[in-house]
């Protein structure tokens, strides 16, 4: 189990050295173009099969325990060590990470987004894997930090070298804000490494900031939370986002939304509430406030760019979605109860899975129609993708009503469970004021379910005719990329129990403290 944690996270590092090096001839295929793709396949596949193995050796009957576990001094001077471990929290991320990776790499493969050398593509693909898989295993707060730091070049060169229209600047806007955020971070981490003795995350949260007065408490919430925010991201600190993903290449856009902005609130859960629980009862409500009215700011935002006439594109539609959604996240978290961080800790998954499958589905539609925006996909009339690609538009629709939190399918339960925990919050905080942003949420998801049946009844619904070009259905390689994300949103959403079974004795005995 050491071993196979270990190789998930250096894998990918190893394969992105891998691919800058010229192709052995004989597995170079048709092109070197294609032999460099398909070793990207083959090494997010392994890693994947990998992950996968982890996840079938892991003692589900002891969820909160640190399970395998490598701990190697590797600083002595500053305290600092290669400790790596998953337990019931990060164990979900680490494989939906491995799952979106792979689909992206399979999908580039048939499809390579339009851009320099494939070699440069597949080696930030594969850097950018191995940061993300990093930072939900290591365990030290520095480590912690440059797993965190190690995405923002992979993901600004593959947002600036291989997006669309207006990509430079978007690009500069995402590395800008994050690294922004990521230096204030920096300091609240140094300021419990040193108060606190240690770097070691899982020593910080058994001591549940018993060593750390209530003023240092509140002033690393405050820096290791604005960090974080940034990535979650939280609103008013969002802004970086929609330019991101309208401007980044399909698989950028299902990476970003899939598990990138999971760093961010997987940070809060991890390091915040066990380590720093003084600071974080005190930051909550105001967590809350900003999570309830970015839900509902999100999806107003979204109902805008839906309506007629509004030239919205239905990319910056789907990130301004991601506001709404992750705001149930923070939500969850802001009540500080087991309810709340689980329905937070399920939403992270649920939102990996319908979103990267609506940014699959709206690379396919731009593919197929030459644009993005709404009023030029629907015209007059409507788009009738029900009648053009009738597999599409199901699809669409799919991902549409697992979105807006259709009870069956994985939106619902983290929504749900996030302003259940709003209804009775931790003790100590304000009963009244929880009511309002659970009111707020609920308004959220009225908003939510408007703009999306809009985006549905104008993209997928209208008249089909006789004149109007056919356009390519669902694809094989498309039909391979996306089925398991169709099958895994269904399952979560009728077994909600195979993954709060993982997370509630994790979150249980992390706000215990360790106990």
């Amino acid at each position: 189990m050491q071993i196979l944690l270990a190789a998930i996270v250096v894998v990918p590092l190893a394969g992105a050295v891998a691919a800058l090096l010229p192709a052995p001839p004989g597995l170079k295929g048709t092109s070197p173009d294609q032999a460099v793709l398909r070793h990207g396949v083959t090494v997010t596949g392994v890693v994947l099969a990998l992950s996968v193995a982890l996840a079938a050796g892991f003692d589900h009957d002891r969820p909160a325990r640190m399970q395998a576990t490598t701990d190697i001094s590797w600083i002595p001077a500053l305290g600092i060590r290669i400790h790596l471990g998953v337990d019931g929290i990060s164990l979900p991320l680490l494989v939906l990470t491995a799952l979106l990776t792979f689909l992206c790499a399979l999908y580039s493969y048939h499809r390579m987004p339009a851009g320099p050398s494939p070699k440069a593509f597949v080696a930030l693909l594969l850097v950018l894997e191995s940061g993300t898989l990093a930072t939900f295993a290591v365990l030290d707060l520095m480590l912690f930090f440059l797993a965190f730091e190690m995405v923002l070049i992979p993901m600004y060169f593959l947002i600036a070298r291989w997006g669309g229209e207006g990509r430079e600047r978007a690009a500069w806007r995402f590395i800008l804000y994050t690294l922004l955020g990521s230096v204030v971070m920096l300091l609240g981490l140094l300021l419990v490494g040193i108060k606190g003795g240690t770097f070691d995350m899982v020593a910080l949260a058994t001591d549940n900031g018993s060593s750390l007065g209530h003023t240092t408490q509140l002033i690393a919430v405050l820096a290791i939370g604005t960090g974080l925010a940034v990535k979650a991201p939280m609103w008013p600190l969002h802004s970086w986002l929609p330019d991101a993903h309208t401007a980044a290449p399909t698989v950028g856009s299902v990476l970003l939304a899939g598990v990138l902005l999971k760093m961010g609130t997987y940070g809060f859960v991890r390091i915040i509430l066990p380590i720093a629980p003084d600071g974080a009862h005190t930051f909550a409500p105001y967590l809350a406030a900003f999570a309830a009215v970015g839900i509902v700011y999100g999806s107003l935002v979204c109902l805008a760019l839906a309506r007629r006439g509004a030239k919205g594109d239905l990319k910056r539609l789907i990130a301004y979605s991601s506001v709404g959604h992750m705001g149930f996240v923070l939500l969850g978290i802001a009540t500080l109860t087991p309810t709340g961080i689980n329905g937070a800790l399920f939403a992270n998954i649920a939102h990996g899975l319908i979103t990267g499958l609506l940014f699959f589905l709206v690379g396919a539609i731009k593919d197929r129609y030459g644009t993005s925006d709404l009023d030029g996909l629907s015209g007059l009339t409507g788009g009738a993708l029900y009648g053009r690609a009738p597999r599409l538009g199901g699809l669409l629709a799919f991902g549409a009503v697992a979105s807006l939190g259709l009870p069956g399918l994985a939106g619902f339960w983290g929504e749900m469970l996030a302003m259940f925990a709003s209804f009775r919050p931790a003790d100590g905080l304000s009963r009244p004021a929880f009511l309002v942003f659970m009111a707020l949420a609920g308004f959220g998801t009225l908003l939510t379910a408007a703009y999306l049946l809009v985006v549905v009844r104008r993209v997928c619904m209208g008249e089909k005719r006789d004149e109007t070009p056919a356009l390519a259905d669902v694809q094989p390689y498309e039909f391979a990329a996306w089925t398991p994300l169709v099958a895994l949103t269904v399952l979560a959403g009728l077994w909600p129990a195979a993954l709060l079974g993982l997370t509630d004795p994790a979150v249980q005995q992390l706000l215990a403290g360790g106990n």
